[in-house]
C-alpha cells in the first residue's frame, strides 16, 4: 500500500531521473555538433512519461542535391549536348505568379523533371 509520502518519493525520483536524462541529451546536442553535420533533438514528457530523440545528419539544406562534375571532356560535352537540348525544348522563363512569387515556366511538359525528349 501506497502512502503519501511513499508517493511522494517515487514521483521525486522519476522526475530526478528525467531531469538527468534530459541534462544528458542536451548535453548530447551541444557537443555532437561538427563541421561534416549536425544534431537536432529534444525532450518532452509529462505525467511521468520522458521521450527525448536526437537526430544526427547532414549541416544544410535537405533538399539540395549534389550532382557530381563530369569528370572527362567526354562527359562534359555530353553534359553541355543534354543541356543545350533541354533549353531549346523548354525554353524557361522566370515570371511572377499572382502572389509575386517567381516561378519557372516552360514551353514543354515535363520539364520541370528534367525530360529531354
Amino acid at each position: 500500500m501506497f502512502t503519501f509520502s511513499c508517493t511522494r518519493a517515487v514521483l521525486a525520483a522519476r522526475f530526478g531521473a528525467a531531469a538527468g536524462l534530459s541534462a544528458i541529451t542536451l548535453a548530447m546536442i551541444s557537443t555532437a555538433v561538427y563541421a561534416d553535420g549536425m544534431a537536432v533533438g529534444g525532450c518532452i514528457g509529462g505525467q511521468g512519461a520522458l521521450n527525448c530523440v536526437v537526430r544526427w545528419g547532414a549541416s544544410g539544406d535537405p533538399y539540395i542535391r549534389t550532382v557530381p562534375e563530369p569528370v572527362n571532356q567526354a562527359e562534359r560535352e555530353r553534359a553541355a549536348q543534354r543541356d543545350h537540348k533541354w533549353q531549346e525544348r523548354c525554353k524557361p522563363v522566370i515570371a511572377q505568379d499572382r502572389y509575386g512569387v517567381p516561378r519557372y515556366r516552360y514551353s514543354a511538359p515535363g520539364c520541370e523533371f528534367g525530360v529531354i525528349d
